[in-house]
């Protein structure tokens, strides 16, 4: 068997082409083939079971010793099988055919006749007292088939067996459901074993004139009456199966005579007629059952063992190429050659390592969704927690803006934008590793106006300067001027320290020092998009300071970009606030927190720098650098004046407090100095 089976192993494994691309029910087909060889392997290889030099096969059907085909073969003459025309007959039970030998037990046809109306006439094999042989109690049962019909098996006026049947229906016959409704079965009792004769006693057969209802009872093999072993007028036998040997189920009534010859791979069997005298008789061959059913076992194992090495290596192939195809198809090799020529090695983590860090991308672990894909919450094997953001589609448009969101934060150091750590191209969908900032975004600070939280103007000054910090950053201190084009409250995440960190560069683009503009299928968010750009498809850096004045408005009024609650051109946050200007009512706009806590010069500063950013024509912009100085001078503008109020106040509390005795009260209002 090994012989054959292993060189065709040895081709499967050689032929890597071939295993990738088989698929699993092509590797069952091949596993089965395998075992089928091995099997016919198995059986060419096995032992004989007869004696040296006598036929151990009549037909279709194995002959083991004691059985023989011929008087010397055999071990006498109750044994001794006629092979006539490819079909075993024992001679000594009037040559009845016989169907199978297994083990202590073989199987025989024996004739009934079959008529309707009448008595059932059964017809039970010749089995005297000096014959070794001896009706099965287990393999056999009384079956009884017809209306009205009930059988007793008799042994010495002993009933062992007894079986009737009632109609329903005019059903006369029903091997599946054989329970008592027109058919029945009975086992024998137990306690009765080795019967060699039997009386078969039926009443009820004999039915009206003319009745033409076939009835009939009759013992039989019961593995044969399950499978459908045909009966009927024109087929007049039944398999029985006989026994040569004691209960050998019982271990009990095994002598240890029996035992040593079973285990020395012998036929054992005791003659209870001759004093129950054991007779054993031990060939060279070992026994076939136990031959196939090691060889078996073993090639099974064996077979086993190879198919899941087989299995490995396939799978092992093919997710190696799938990521190899995912790497590819998700922009790998762009990430090359972006890597080669712009920036440095992007560091690469594992589809594993993001699984597990990501509990398989549980939605618990879901931190928010966007245009571009659904950012999780998850932990390294080194305890850092990380944002890792997984595109929503496949496409190359996404792909494109994937990788190029991964070549911008490559070469962006800077403590307002969020840092990257790393990337996986090696699934289905790109994943983007970045460091996990805690506060969420300023979109739902803004909106969040609960009096839990102080949303102070210090605050948005300091918000709206990091953000101008660091677009002005992206836009004139990097080597290459990016231009981000997606500025929006909801892109800006903060800390635990609520700085402000730019984020989602998926629509970025990188310009050379020289161009003034990128043409392109116009990209971002309504609210926020530049009219100019809208209407030219050109971006320019000027387009980003458009958007942040928007996001500078939102700071200060705590209105949406786009609002339901206003009508016509009032729904657009920048219309709204440069109508409000030309009329000039820009206070009434105003955030009332704001205006209560601020100066109305600074506020007013601020409301024009915005006017400013927000302008149709990008040429009358101021750029982003620009931005940034003059919000940091009303940022430190705003702190010397609160510095001022209150030292004022200290010095007014001071000279009231000699005149008037001690205060009971520290509250003091400041509202008409800030009017």
């Amino acid at each position: 068997m090994v012989m054959i089976v292993i060189p065709i192993l040895i081709f499967f494994l050689a032929s890597k082409p071939l295993i990738v691309v088989l698929n699993r029910m092509q590797l069952l087909q091949v596993l089965h083939l395998l075992i089928l060889i091995s099997l016919a392997a198995t059986v060419t290889k096995a032992e004989r079971i007869s004696k040296k030099g006598c036929n151990d096969r009549c037909g279709e059907i194995l002959i083991p010793y004691p059985f023989g085909i011929g008087t010397n073969c055999s071990l006498n003459k109750w044994y001794n099988i006629d092979c006539n025309s490819s079909t075993p007959y024992l001679s000594a039970l009037n040559n009845t055919e016989v169907l199978r030998v297994n083990g202590g037990e073989f199987t025989v046809k024996v004739s009934m006749s079959y008529d309707c109306a009448r008595p059932v006439q059964h017809s039970t094999p010749v089995l005297s007292k000096e014959s070794p042989f001896y009706i099965s109690t287990y393999a056999n049962k009384l079956f009884v088939e017809g209306c009205g019909i009930n059988a007793d098996v008799m042994v010495k006026k002993t009933i062992v067996a007894s079986c009737s049947t009632i109609c329903r229906n005019d059903t006369v016959r029903d091997r599946n459901n054989c329970f008592g409704i027109g058919c029945c079965q009975a086992t024998f009792d137990s306690t009765n074993r080795n019967i060699k004769t039997f009386r078969l006693n039926v009443t009820g057969l004999e039915g009206p004139a003319g009745d033409e209802i076939c009835r009939s009872a009759f013992l039989m093999d019961s593995s044969y009456f399950k499978a459908g072993f045909p009966i009927d007028k024109n087929n007049t036998y039944v398999p029985i199966t006989l026994s040569w040997n004691t209960d050998t189920q019982d271990d009990n009534n095994t002598s240890p005579e029996c035992k040593k010859c079973q285990l020395k791979g012998g036929y054992c069997w005791l003659n209870l007629d001759a004093d129950s005298a054991t007779s054993c008789y031990i060939y060279k061959g070992r026994n076939l059952g136990v031959i196939l059913g090691v060889s078996i076992s073993m090639g099974l194992l064996f077979l086993m063992v190879i198919g899941y090495a087989l299995y490995k290596i396939i799978k092992k192939l093919k997710a190696k190429r799938r990521k190899q195809r995912f790497f590819k198809r998700n922009g790998g090799l762009l990430l090359k050659q972006q890597q080669a020529t712009d920036v440095d090695e992007t560091i690469l983590f594992t589809s594993k390592e993001l699984e597990k860090a990501t509990d398989h991308f549980n939605e618990n672990r879901i931190l928010g969704r966007g245009g571009q894909g659904t950012v999780y919450k998850g932990m390294l094997a080194d305890g850092r927690i990380v944002a890792i953001k997984k595109s929503m589609v496949v496409d190359e448009s996404q792909v494109v803006e994937f990788i190029n969101e991964v070549v911008i934060l490559s070469q962006v150091n800077h403590r307002n934008v969020v840092k990257l750590l790393g990337c996986c191209l090696e699934t289905e969908v790109p994943l983007l590793v970045s460091e996990f900032v805690s506060n969420g975004n300023l979109y739902d600070l803004i909106q969040n106006e609960t009096d839990e939280f102080s949303f102070s103007l210090y605050m948005r000054l300091q918000i709206a300067t990091e953000i101008a910090g660091a677009l002005s950053y992206l836009h004139s201190a990097t080597s290459i001027p990016i231009y981000h084009r997606d500025i929006k409250t909801t892109n800006i995440l903060l800390d635990e320290k609520y700085r402000a960190k730019v984020s989602d560069f998926g629509t970025s683009r990188l310009v050379s020092i020289d161009q003034t503009h990128l043409t392109t299928l116009v990209k971002g968010t309504f609210g926020y998009l530049d009219p100019e750009y809208f209407q030219s498809s050109q971006f320019t850096e000027k387009s980003d300071v458009y958007s942040f004045g928007v996001v500078l408005l939102e700071l200060l009024t705590r209105e949406k970009p786009i609002s339901l609650t206003r009508f016509g051109e009032n729904r657009s946050l920048a219309t709204h606030f440069m109508l409000a200007m030309e009329e000039g009512r820009a206070m009434s706009v105003f955030d009332a927190m704001i205006v209560k806590e601020g100066f109305r010069t600074e506020l007013l500063s601020i409301a024009n720098l915005a006017m400013r950013c927000l302008n149709f024509n990008g040429k009358n912009r101021p750029t982003m650098k620009e931005v940034s100085i003059e919000l940091e001078c009303i940022r430190l503008s705003h702190v010397s004046l609160i510095d001022q109020t209150n030292v004022g106040l200290v010095k007014q509390y001071e000279e009231v407090s000699p005149i008037y005795g001690k205060s009971t009260s520290t509250s003091v209002t400041i509202s008409d100095n800030r009017s």
